[in-house]
């Protein structure tokens, strides 16, 4: 396999993860996905060793922050607590030495003006501070998502823009979360480099659910509902490192780098 690649995997030890897998990259929580609580290490050793260790391996380390972070919403008592959760992880992610840190675009209510969202989003870059590529993936689902629709993250990426610390802000592409938001797999590359200049990290899944359903359930790659030959041509031509976020964990990920290996040009 040419491409960069690795997969979301258990935080308890990263750099053996990746090494089981012939991988080069390693993506994990620091703590509980679904909690408020701060950020932890779980790494024995600590973070400093997590940081040489992976060095000396040759591992990329990437973390992907908390699902219940929404920095978008227009509730105070969810907001606030984002804001402040995501700079405890921004800086605990940067004393491991990871390479980036992965945040969901969140959502607004649905009654909610879309372009606060936006400007929540704006606010937030402009009152963290970034020592790492802070990397906003697309979702899947929602009538208030900021990152859904192409449109939207072009809004989002535009009124970022006079936010301080901008450019250490990139783009995760999840290509599952593409296919049931709605947007064609064939061509996505081009259109999203178009509105965000960058991808700095592809999460590479198939999905279980049919096109536009707003269904957020992976699938191994080449098993589920997403357009083949367009789940290849992002992989292949996004410019950037993959991260398998497949059941196919419990298998150590042979198929779906069987796939790549087999698809990707």
């Amino acid at each position: 396999m040419t491409v960069s690649f690795g997969a979301h995997v258990d935080q308890d030890d990263p750099v053996a993860a990746a090494m089981a897998l012939g991988a080069s990259l390693s993506q994990f929580f620091l703590g509980d996905p679904q909690g408020w609580k701060a950020p932890t290490v779980a790494y024995t050793a600590g973070a400093e060793a997590l940081k040489a260790d992976a060095a000396a391996a040759g591992i990329d380390l990437y973390v992907h922050a908390p699902y219940v972070l929404n920095v978008a919403t227009t509730n105070n008592r969810i907001r606030i607590p984002s804001r402040q959760l995501l700079q405890k992880q921004v800086s605990l992610a940067t004393a491991i030495g990871a390479k980036g840190i992965i945040v969901h675009g969140g959502h607004v209510g649905n009654e909610d003006d879309l372009g606060v969202g936006f400007d929540n989003w704006r606010k937030c870059i402009d009152g963290l501070d970034i020592t790492l590529p802070l990397l906003i993936e697309n979702t899947a689902g929602g009538t208030g998502a900021i990152a859904r629709q192409l449109d939207r993250i072009d809004q989002l990426w535009s009124t970022i823009q006079s936010a301080s610390g901008v450019e250490d802000v990139g783009f995760c592409l999840d290509t599952c979360h593409a296919h049931a938001g709605g947007i064609e797999l064939a061509g996505l590359v081009d259109k999203v480099m178009a509105i965000t200049g960058r991808i700095d990290l592809v999460h590479a899944n198939d999905s279980r659910d049919p096109f536009d359903s707003g269904a957020d359930r992976h699938a191994d790659l080449g098993t589920g509902l997403c357009d083949p030959e367009g789940l290849a041509e992002v992989i292949g031509t996004a410019g950037a490192p993959i991260v398998f976020e497949t059941p196919g964990a419990k298998q150590g990920h042979e198929g779906d780098i069987r796939w790549v290996a087999e698809n990707v040009r």
